[in-house]
């Protein structure tokens, strides 16, 4: 009778090692990349103090709201000096309140002059130019 042995493949400790560490840095980029990148204020109350309000209605559970964050954020740079940057969060008491009052769903951005006055209301803008209009709009340079 003839013993049949298997081989078994296996990877030696080096290979092991650097394949662990290759899938932790994979899993580390990707939860870098699900982070916010520059967290958008919640203080609705600074609508009106004298600066003009660019506010976003957001909420977590509809993409809309984080697809037109992504197309804000590359424009805060250029504005931040002469616009605020908002979010109405409708998963908050006071989010919800203003969107009632804006009459807002996730995704919709609304621009206020300095003194609290509704400029324009974007329904979900689809393009950084949609936005950047707006901006340049309220804020002439």
């Amino acid at each position: 009778m003839t013993r049949t042995t298997q081989a078994h493949a296996r990877l030696p400790g080096w290979a092991r090692t650097l394949i662990t560490l290759a899938v932790l840095v994979i899993a580390v980029l990707i939860l870098i990349g699900l982070l916010p990148r520059a967290p958008f204020s919640t203080d609705l109350s600074r609508i009106g103090e004298g600066t003009p309000a660019l506010v976003i209605a957001r909420d977590t559970n509809f993409l809309a709201g984080a697809q037109v964050m992504e197309l804000i954020d590359p424009l805060r740079p250029d504005y931040d000096e002469q616009v605020i940057f908002l979010a109405a969060h409708l998963g908050h008491p006071d989010g919800q309140a203003f969107a009632r009052q804006h009459e807002l769903q996730d995704g919709v951005v609304i621009a206020f002059d300095g003194n609290g006055r509704v400029l324009e209301r974007l329904p979900i803008p689809q393009s950084a130019d949609d936005i950047r209009a707006v901006l340049e709009r309220m804020s002439p340079r």
